[in-house]
């Protein structure tokens, strides 16, 4: 099992960047494929990006491609989402998720753990 808190979101002007940061604790770290998703009020729970367990390969939706950046560090036990030209629709709840799976499945499924959340607001 694997314990997921989530850090960095708070309130931005469109344009601007936030850095979210989800350390893990408990079953080793790398066993793990990692990812974000966000839930905006009165939406469903949406994907945002998905990295493997050596942070070679990452998966992005398409909303946030070019703008957001996932990351790892095995070292650390920590994954990363780097949000630019962040935008008053990627307001939401962010979520850390790990998966013993795969990015694929992921990225479908919600992940096996997920995390408390972390509140992120774009004013425009």
């Amino acid at each position: 099992q694997v314990q997921l808190v989530e850090s960095g979101g708070g309130l931005v002007q469109a344009g601007g960047s936030l850095r979210l940061s989800c350390a893990a604790s408990g079953r080793t770290f790398r066993d793990y494929v990692m990812g974000w998703f966000r839930q905006a009020p009165g939406k469903e729970r949406e994907f945002v990006a998905a990295v493997n367990r050596s942070g070679g390969y990452a998966n992005y939706a398409d909303s946030v491609k070019g703008r957001f950046t996932i990351s790892r560090d095995n070292a650390k036990n920590s994954v990363y989402l780097q949000m630019n030209s962040l935008k008053p629709e990627d307001t939401a709840i962010y979520y850390c998720a790990a998966s013993l799976s795969t990015v694929a499945t992921l990225s479908k499924s919600g992940g096996d753990y997920r995390g408390q959340g972390t509140q992120v607001t774009v004013s425009s």
